[in-house]
This record gives structure tokens, sequence and C-alpha cells, in this order.
């Protein structure tokens, strides 16, 4: 057995080395650390100087309101903070920093200097880590805070450090999202003495603009929504502008930018049916929140959160989301912004993302059909076309014919031939259109199916002999305290003895699948997010599957009627842009498109 060492009190160094651990990993933490508390400070301009990706230096300059002298010292010092001082503050704390360690465990794994001059100094006071007292220094209003050769004196950190310019990476990505949380604050980034990033205050659309480009703007949907005291604003990519990885994805919880698996799952099923494959959406997301309904307090870098009601969160993300992917549909848009009129500066404090202001973007900017519009000058035929549309082609559907040489402004155009069976071309009021048929009529009777199906209270089927499976301890608490959630959506759970549950009945649609598989699935979703998808998805797969079945084939001859019909029935559709499966149902070619590929007027 071997000697038992004494309890002794570890020294403050290496107490503030140990702190540094959970703060600091790189460079780039910080940055985040040390411009954060520029932003606390109300800097309107924060300018950065990195040397060797900020291994050897990382420098930030601020114009904000300084630190007093005789308060260096303790800035330093850790557990010392201007931004609480009681447990109610903490719990409704809005500042980005709070916890008064950031400073002292920077200085122990660094050698740190801080110059600082509030507004009524005469000069700005200057303090290192290992000074006594400040002494006086050069310095406009504001805080200059230097960090040079980070790790040199905790080599076992240092060497998991990566190359130079894998460091400036992680650097400017942590100075995008900070930036993207304050578009009113200018950025100025150097790296040596050459300026990589020079963002101007401004919108948060021109934020957006200069940090994600202008085909992130182009290809997104607008957000703004507020319920009780949640309110969301800001862009999401439409499916069809979709990557394969998911590396612009930003969330922001009252301006922290953050990493939360409630709201992760509740855009997952946002877009659960709108996207092909493994793609991922693109999105900037602002969520805000009383303070006092969410603890930031969860994560020593403060990269996560807990929501007193992550039920709900996930509720209003997920309906919201959902709802504006629908509206984005090419029937739902009234007009497409022009870039200065989505680039108009504008604080995001005023909220600028409003659906007045700002109209849901679209590819075609045509409006609905105009009924009034449309002249007969011939009957209509008597017999109807023999077809699997005839179900729902609407009686006033014209033919092609019949329609005045005053095209209506719909968006798909009309309908101009079938090619190879497969796709319908359409000549629209700002060049042609292709559409595939089947993908098309496919989400058209998917979305009616489940029209159909949320209209109507899930139907449940009671189980002759009671299905008892083995559980934790955890899911028969989950069984009990979600009694009334699980019974919702079609299930009757009940603890069958202290680690089995029995499954008494379940929602009819789905009685053929793994019972067993089914229920662990829906209480692993209740106690990850407080609420459960995986119902809907299960019937969601059921009726993309009859849908696929249902729809018109490949190589079936449309008649013009026909195929006029089933764009009109598109520009009524939600989510008409993609079938069921994610895939595009359209593609649209510009007349100056056109005009390049035949080098018309060049």
């Amino acid at each position: 057995m071997p000697d038992r060492k004494s309890i002794c009190a570890l020294p403050d160094l290496l107490i503030s080395q140990i702190a540094a651990g959970e703060v600091i990993e790189r460079p780039a933490s910080v940055l985040k650390e040390l411009v954060e508390n520029a932003i606390d400070a109300g800097a309107q301009t924060i300018e950065i100087r990195l040397e060797a990706g900020g291994i050897r230096r990382i420098a930030v300059i601020d114009d904000g309101s300084g630190i007093p002298p005789n308060e260096l010292a303790l800035a330093l010092t850790r557990h010392a903070t201007s931004k609480i001082s009681s447990l109610p503050e903490l719990e409704s704390v809005v500042s980005m920093g709070f916890r008064g360690e950031a400073l002292a465990s920077i200085a122990a794994v660094s050698k740190l200097t801080i110059t600082s001059r509030t507004a009524l100094a005469p000069h700005a006071w200057a303090l290192t880590r290992h000074m006594a007292e400040p002494e006086a220094a050069s310095g406009a209003v504001g805080t200059w805070v230097e960090v040079r050769d980070l790790f040199d004196d905790v080599p076992a950190r240092r060497k998991f450090l990566r190359a130079e310019a894998t460091e400036l990476g992680h650097c400017v990505g942590t100075l995008e999202r900070l930036a993207l949380a304050f578009p009113d604050i200018g950025f100025r980034v150097f790296n040596g003495e050459r300026a990589i990033k020079n963002w101007l205050p401004g919108s948060l659309l021109q934020r957006i603009d200069q940090i994600l480009g202008e085909s992130f703007v182009q290809d997104g949907l607008f957000i703004e929504d507020h319920t009780g005291l949640l309110r969301l604003t800001g862009m999401v990519s439409r499916p069809t502008a979709s990557r394969p990885r998911a590396d612009r994805q930003f969330l922001f919880v009252n301006g922290r930018h953050v990493r939360d698996r409630t709201i992760s799952h509740a855009l997952r099923s946002a877009y659960a049916d709108v996207l092909h494959g493994d793609r991922q959406p693109a999105f900037v997301l602002f969520l805000e929140i009383e303070p006092n309904l969410v603890d930031v307090n969860v994560h020593p870098a403060k990269h996560e959160v807990r929501f007193r009601d992550s039920g709900a969160v996930h509720q209003f993300v997920q309906r919201t989301v959902s709802h504006v992917i629908a509206q984005g549909s090419v029937a739902f848009n009234d007009a497409t912004p022009s870039q200065d009129q989505i680039l108009t500066p504008a604080p995001f404090a005023q909220a600028e993302l409003t659906h007045t202001s700002i109209p849901f973007q679209s590819r075609l900017t045509l409006s609905e059909p105009r009924t009034g519009d449309l002249k007969r000058i011939s009957p209509a035929p008597t017999t109807p076309y023999a077809s699997p549309l005839n179900a729902w082609i609407p009686a006033h559907a014209p033919l092609i014919n019949d329609v005045n040489t005053e095209q209506p402004d719909w968006p798909l155009g009309r309908a101009v031939a079938q090619i190879h069976g497969v796709y319908i071309l359409s000549q629209t009021h700002q060049g042609l259109a292709l559409i595939d048929m089947h993908a098309a009529h496919e989400r058209v009777v998917y979305e009616q199916l489940k029209t159909t199906l949320e209209d109507q209270t899930i139907p449940t089927q009671t189980l002759l002999v009671p299905v008892i499976m083995p559980a934790s301890e955890t899911e028969v608490a989950l069984t009990q305290e979600h009694q009334a959630s699980l019974e919702k959506i079609g299930f009757e759970l009940s603890p069958a003895g202290p680690q089995s549950i029995a499954i008494r009945a379940i929602p009819a649609l789905l009685a053929k699948g793994d019972l067993e598989a089914l229920a662990r699935g829906v209480l692993k979703d209740l106690a990850d997010v407080g609420v459960s998808a995986l119902l809907t998805e299960q019937r969601n797969t059921l009726l993309a599957t009859m849908a696929c079945h249902g729809a018109v084939r490949a190589n079936r001859q449309l008649t013009l009627e026909e195929m006029n019909a089933l764009l009109r029935q598109m520009e009524k559709t939600e989510r008409a842009d993609q079938c069921n499966h994610g895939r595009p149902t359209w593609v649209h070619w510009k007349m100056n498109d056109l005009d390049k590929l035949f080098l018309r007027g060049q």
C-alpha cells in the first residue's frame, strides 16, 4: 500500500494553471476571453494583432471604458470581476464574462501585460503579472491587453498546439462568431503586419454579408418570430443551398455563441424531410430568452447553456424554422429584395429582421396566379384525360392555348413540353424552368397526406398482451415523469417493476414496427431534449414511401393541362422546392443565363 501523502493547499500559481486548463485550450481561447472583456467594457472598435497565429503574441486593443489603476492588480486575481456580486446577479447575468477567471488563467500560462486608461485619467497605467503596482504609461482611453509566449512555461500544453496557420484559422473563426453576435462593433484583425480582416460596424445583414458572403444572403430565408419570453431572429439557408459540412452553423443565445443539443435537435427536425442525404443546413440564429430561464454557468468556457424548459424552446425553434422553410417555397414569396435593400444599415437591437420590412426571398420573383387574367377562347375538352392526376386537377386549369397572350404571373410559368417523359419544360416571366414531374408530384402527395393526418387525433392500438421490456431506472422514471406527453403521441407506457416497462398501447400507424426500439427512442429524446420527434419522423417516413408509390411515374405522358395543373399545385404546396428525399424538384434559368450560353450581347 503506497504511503499516504498529507493534504495541503496548492500554490496559487498551480491553481491558476489548473484553472487555465479548463478555460484556455489554444490561442483562440485567449482571444475569445479578451475580446469578450472588450465587448463588456462597451468598446465600439476592437483591434486584434496576432503573431504566429497567436502563439507568439496576441494583442487586443479596445476603446471601451478602461480600468482604474487601483483595480488593475485585482483584475489579474482569480475570481475577481465587475460583472456580478451576488447569486441573483449570476442567475440573470447578461454580460459575456462573469466568472472572473480569464485574465488570471491567461497570466498563469503566458507573459501578460495590461495597459488601461479611463476617460477621467490623465494617462494610462500598465501592469504585468509579476508587478506589485501598476506604472504610468502612454495610451488612449480604453484597454490594451498583450499576451506573449503562450504556454512557454507549460511545455506539456505547448506541444498540443498545431501549426501556426491552423491556430490562426481557429482565431479567425472565433472572431467571426463574436463579430456576428455584435455587428455594431468594428473589428480590425492583423496577422503580423498584414491586415487580414476589417469588419465595419453596421447592421446584422451587413455583417453576415461581410463574413459569410453574398451567396449566403441570397440563398437565405429570414426569420423573426417571438412567443412569450422567447424571440428568434436570423437567417437559415434554403434546403437547396445545403452544404456537405456543418461549417456554417452559428447559434447565439442572448448574444453568446453556444452549442446546444436541444436547439440542434429542433433544427434537424425542421429540416428532416427537405435535405438530401447527409447534407447540412447553414444558419445564423439568435435566440433571446429571459436570462433567469437559461443557465449560462454550465461550462467553464461558457460554450453550453441549459434551459429551464427545454421542451418549450425545442417546440418554438422547430415550429418557427419549419414554418419559414415551408413559406420559402416558390409560391409564398412576394418579392426578392435587392442587395441594397438587404444591407441597409440598422442596429440589430431595432429588430431589423421582420416579415414586414424584409420579405422572404425567392429565386423566381413572380406572384400568385391572377385568375382575372385568364381568358377562355375555346371550350375545355368535355372528357377528362384518364390519368392519376385527375384526382387533383383543378376544374378551371387552362390549356396553354386558352391562356391570354398576357401571361399571368405564375411563379412556375406555363408548361411548354414534356421531355423524355421525365421533365416538364415551362416558360416563366424571366426565363425557363425545368421540373422533375415525379419528384414534384411526390412532394404534393406527401404534404397532402401529412395535412390529412395532422388534422386528426393520433389513433392508438391497445395491445392484447402488453410487451414487457427491460429498462434502466432512468427510463422507468422518464416513463412516469412524461406520461401525459407520451399519451399525446399515442403511447401508453407504465412501470412494470424497478427495471422494466410495460408497453400497453402504441400509435396504430406504427403497429408493425419494432415496438421496443421505438419506445426506447422516444424515451431517449425525452431525456436529451425534453420532447420527442421520433414518432413524427417514423410517420413521415411511412408517408414518404406512400407518396413515392402514389406519385406519377416517369415515362407517363401528360397533357399540357395536366402539366399546368401540377405546376399550379406545386405553387400551393409547402416545401415544393424539394421532394421527400431532399432532391430539388425544379431549376430555373433567367434570360441572362440563357443569353450567356449563346454569347448574346458579347
